[in-house]
Parts: structure tokens; C-alpha cells; sequence
């Protein structure tokens, strides 16, 4: 069988690209190296999302959820766990090829995100003897925190968002390393309305404990401070490994993301790329542009695939 496209990455863009394909009867098959929800489920599955259109909050793991099963009942062919190694040249065709086949196709939208990633660490003394008893890179489930006193540590919007979740159940603490937030304005007043102690211009120096986490340890204008803490929730972004791309024939700029016309087209006919793995002037990584990008790869790979007399 040869797919009309071939949606490499199951995150909200390969997702949305999914759904519009679909919209038009393309005959589509969606590859990811992990488990669909990209960094929605992997990284911050309890945090509220606040500025996704139709919703004034929902939670990542629901909103994954929801793009899941439109994409899956709009008849998407959804595979998990299986990672793209080669894009080839066929005949008249793409051959995406992973370790469990080769699929023809006639197009192809790469939509990884930022690929096979992971949370940055902290590199502290105690962050890796404590890993999973009292250090964690993801909030756990609201019930969960009940009864545990959070020390979050990062400054963006998910580090709050999971913050102001915990605050709602526990006793909340976050540190940052810099005098101001670099999060939405809206996410900080929220915060700033909120019981949450905040530890300002402050570096984490250790993690303590002896079975598991007792306190953190940060250093603030000279002086150490010990945070009395049960759970050590570090925030700080993500180490992503796009060396996939290097493999796949894709012209990339100085920061490794692929280079995209305005119409998400690639260096090589047929494969259009969208979300965080593609770079432009002006480009601002959020769910809703993932999404946006996303309806105009699949747009471009329609007329490519179809060549409709319109086009």
C-alpha cells in the first residue's frame, strides 16, 4: 500500500496534520518513536493548559487525549513506539523505513518536536542518588502530592502552572536562578495570587536526605538556605536529540532544526516539516503555531500527493 502521507511524530502537530489529511481523504499513516502526546504526556501530563483556543483550561494529558481520538476516529493509522531511522527516494515515492518495515508513500510530514528528548538535570549532589524517591522532572498526579511539601524549580510556564496544581493541594515552594519569571505575564500574576512561597536569584546547591529527599539546599545572596522539602520537582527545559534529522537528507540551519519555505516545504520534494523542529524568522514555539503549521504541511502535501487540476 502507499500511504498519501506519512505523518512522522504523534505531538499535537502530527497530530492536527493527522486530522486535516484526514479532512481530505487522504489515505495517512502517523509514526512515533515514543508514545503519542509528545511532550504533553512526557513532560508535563498535570499542567493546566490556559491559552489553547475552545478551552479556558485543560490539562495536557486531556488535551493529547482529545487530539488522539479525533485523529483516530477521523480513521488515522496511529503507531507507537516505532522510530523512523530512513527517508529514501523511491520510485515516483518516499520510503519511510523503520525497524519494523518500509512504507511507500507519497508524501511525508515530519511533525518530532524536539525529538527523542529529555529533561535537563540540575547536576547537583543528591539529583541523581534521589531520582524517584523525592526527585522527579514531571509533577505526579494532584493526589498524589497531598500531605508532601513541593520545591519546584524552574521559571517558565510550565514550572508555575505545576506549581500553582501543587499549591492547590500541599504546601508549595518554587526557585528560580533569576530576579524576574520569564513566563507569561498572566501566569505570574496567577502565581503571585497564589499561596506559594517564591525563592528568587537562588541556585540550587543539593538535594538532601537519607532515604529519600528530606530538604533542598539553595544558595541566595551569599548565604544557604534549607528548604524543608518531600518532593524536588526540576523544570529548567529539555536536552533534545534531533540527530534523526541528519539521516533523512534534511537541509538544517546552525541550531539543527529544518530550514522550511513559508509553506513548510523542505529542501526534498514531497517532505514538509512543522512544529518545534522547524526554524523561520519570527518563529514561536507554542502548541497553537505547532498546530497552524501543521494544516499547511498537510495542505502543500496534498496538492503534492493529489495534484489537483487547481493546484
Amino acid at each position: 500500500m502507499c500511504y498519501d502521507v506519512v505523518i512522522i511524530g504523534a505531538g499535537p502537530g502530527g497530530l492536527t496534520a493527522g486530522i486535516y489529511a484526514r479532512s481530505k481523504m487522504m489515505n495517512t499513516l502517523i509514526l512515533d518513536s515514543g508514545r503519542v502526546g509528545g511532550q504533553l504526556v512526557s513532560l508535563y501530563p498535570e499542567k493546566g493548559i490556559h491559552n489553547y483556543p475552545g478551552f479556558e483550561t485543560i490539562q495536557a494529558r486531556k488535551l493529547s487525549d482529545k487530539l488522539y481520538a479525533q485523529a483516530e476516529s477521523m480513521g488515522c493509522i496511529i503507531r507507537e513506539n516505532e522510530k523512523v531511522n530512513e527517508i529514501n527516494n523511491g520510485d515516483g515515492e518516499l520510503l519511510v523505513v523503520t525497524a519494523k518495515g518500509t512504507y511507500h508513500a507519497k508524501s511525508v510530514v515530519v511533525a518530532i518536536g524536539m525529538g527523542s528528548f529529555k529533561p535537563k538535570r540540575m547536576g547537583c549532589p543528591g539529583e541523581d542518588e534521589f531520582e524517584g524517591r523525592g526527585v522527579s522532572y514531571i509533577l505526579p498526579a494532584k493526589e498524589d502530592l497531598v500531605g508532601k511539601r513541593v520545591t519546584m524549580f524552574g521559571g517558565g510556564n510550565s514550572a508555575i502552572d505545576m506549581a500553582l496544581i501543587a499549591d492547590s493541594v500541599t504546601d508549595t515552594t518554587i526557585v528560580h536562578r533569576r530576579p524576574e519569571f520569564r513566563a507569561d505575564e498572566s501566569t505570574v500574576n496567577s502565581l503571585k495570587n497564589s499561596a506559594i512561597r517564591t525563592v528568587m536569584s537562588a541556585n540550587l546547591v543539593s538535594i538532601n536526605g537519607t532515604d529519600k529527599v528530606e530538604s533542598v539546599t539553595v544558595e541566595q545572596d551569599g548565604r544557604e538556605i534549607v528548604i524543608p522539602t518531600d518532593l524536588a520537582v526540576i523544570n529548567i527545559g529539555i536536552s533534545a536529540d534531533l540527530e534523526d534529522l541528519k539521516h533523512w537528507g534534511l537541509e538544517l540551519n546552525e541550531d539543527g532544526l529544518v530550514k522550511v519555505g513559508f509553506d513548510m516545504s523542505t529542501n526534498r520534494p514531497g517532505i514538509f516539516a512543522c512544529g518545534d523542529v522547524v526554524s523561520y524568522p519570527g518563529k514561536y514555539k507554542q502548541i497553537t503555531t505547532a498546530c497552524g503549521e501543521a494544516t499547511t504541511a498537510i495542505f502543500m502535501a496534498y496538492k503534492f500527493a493529489k495534484k489537483p487540476y487547481w493546484a
